[in-house]
């Protein structure tokens, strides 16, 4: 007997209505299986059925029990179990085609590893074990508004962070040395002077000039730096602020979701039947024509009178 297997569908339906779906053949590559390559991933997903078959081979006087199983990934021993029992006399090459269902359904969670067992002098080839799965989109009451226990979310606005300009530049980090700034005025400090006079002699006049200027303009350049960084923050901020709230409110008017019908249709016949293939001539028509042609003829020959 002949198996057809259908392919599962990993993808979800827009309906809020559960659908159901088949795995490939879980014993393709072997007599056990991991359920996380065999099953798919939507949550909500329970399993309702398994359908298996294979050939025994074995001696006509031996007994062979096999056994299709699942463990309890949630505890222990086997959340599912089907025992055949091949007594003496049952030959050798005998087929077995199974339909399981299981009730009530289990979660995906709970199922284990698989596996085909054989008990006795004897083996099995040409093995197929199939489930079949159930989802349910619901499971997550926000998948669709028409969910039970769906809850309509609230845009979560965080409020943009302001940044202090004093935390980029404190002028107040600038050192100046009031000494020398108080000496360079009009001072009659007697000790002002000889320190103005040592220093004269350290350093020239251009030394000094040069420093100032690089001074001042170390001064602006940090002013600069300090006020073009604060106002590009505060520009990010408020540029941050606004994507967040039209991504919210994207996020807020996209939720409902969108439904497919298809609206009846066909080939409308005609309803019409004419009783004459042919349509009569209009006899007034004809008057009409003819009338205003001698009309015309007469507004000519005027022209030459």
């Amino acid at each position: 007997m002949g198996w057809v297997v259908l392919l599962p569908s990993y993808s979800y339906s827009e309906s809020i209505t559960p659908f159901f779906g088949t795995t490939p053949n879980a014993a393709a590559n072997g007599l056990s299986w991991d359920m996380g390559n065999v099953l798919p991933e939507p949550p909500g997903l329970d399993i309702n059925g398994v359908i298996y078959s294979y050939t025994i081979q074995k001696q006509v006087e031996d007994s062979v029990t096999v056994n299709v199983q699942n463990e309890n990934a949630l505890g222990t021993g086997y959340i599912f179990r089907e025992t055949d029992e091949w007594k003496p006399g049952s030959l050798g090459g005998t087929g077995i085609n199974k339909v399981v269902p299981v009730i009530p359904n289990i979660p995906r969670a709970a199922w284990g590893d698989g596996s085909i067992e054989v008990d006795g002098p004897g083996s099995v080839t040409d093995p197929t074990v199939v489930y079949t799965y159930r989802v349910d989109p619901c499971f997550d009451p926000q998948f669709d508004p028409n969910c039970p226990g769906f809850k309509q979310p609230v845009p979560d606005i965080p409020e943009p962070e302001i940044i202090d300009v004093t935390e980029i530049y404190n002028a107040a980090d600038d050192t100046i040395d009031l000494e020398r700034e108080t000496c360079s005025e009009a001072s009659i400090s007697t000790d002002c002077k000889a320190r103005e006079e040592n220093e004269e002699k350290e350093k020239s006049e251009e030394e000094l000039e040069e420093e100032e200027e690089k001074e001042k303009k170390d001064r602006k350049e940090r002013l600069e730096k300090a006020l073009a960084e604060a106002d590009n923050s505060a520009m990010f901020a408020q540029a941050l602020a606004q994507s967040q709230i039209l991504a919210n409110v994207n996020a807020a008017t996209n939720i409902s979701s969108y439904y497919s019908t298809s609206i009846p249709g066909g080939n409308y016949k005609e309803t019409v039947v004419l009783s004459d293939k042919e349509m009569p001539e209009n006899k007034s028509g004809l008057r009409n024509g003819l009338a205003q042609q001698l009309l015309h003829n007469q507004m000519v020959d005027m022209q030459y009178k």
